[in-house]
């Protein structure tokens, strides 16, 4: 197998905060050989503005598109990668400094297609944002209820 190469997709739709705290999560990882691909889907309230000055700390890739939905946006985002392997994420997660370097050595040491899992809640939630986020992730109503 060749060397693998890694872009992150993200769809956004009208979320200019919570990319930056995604970003942000992102600027802290502890190895960074990778790309990022904000797809914007169409949306009122652009990030433009706000992710400019990740691209002196990423490399960043930004892309505004016509609403179509986040499925076509990932695809998208996929078509614009030069990468051979994509890590898809929600605009509302926070990565743990070491996320990408175990992803990237599980998968030289393992390597699979695909992989998931669930999210887990950051221990800032209040209450009532751990139980969406449970009743989001949990193994009866995985998808959303």
């Amino acid at each position: 197998m060749s060397k693998i190469s890694f872009s992150f997709i993200i769809p956004l739709f009208n979320r200019p905060l919570e990319i930056v705290e995604l970003l942000e999560s992102m600027t802290c990882q502890d190895e960074k050989d990778f790309d990022v691909i904000i797809v914007e889907d169409g949306s009122t309230e652009t990030s433009e503005k706000v992710i400019e000055p990740f691209k002196q700390k990423l490399r960043l890739h930004y892309y505004f598109k016509e609403n179509s939905g986040p499925g076509l946006s990932r695809n998208y985002g996929c078509e614009k990668s030069k990468s051979n392997f994509y890590i898809v994420l929600d605009s509302d997660c926070i990565l743990p400094p070491h996320y990408f370097k175990t992803v990237k050595r599980e998968l030289q040491e393992n390597y699979t297609d695909v992989f998931g899992g669930p999210d887990k809640a950051h221990n800032t939630f209040t209450n009532l944002q751990k139980a969406i986020n449970y009743s989001m992730t949990s193994y009866l109503t995985t998808g959303g209820i």
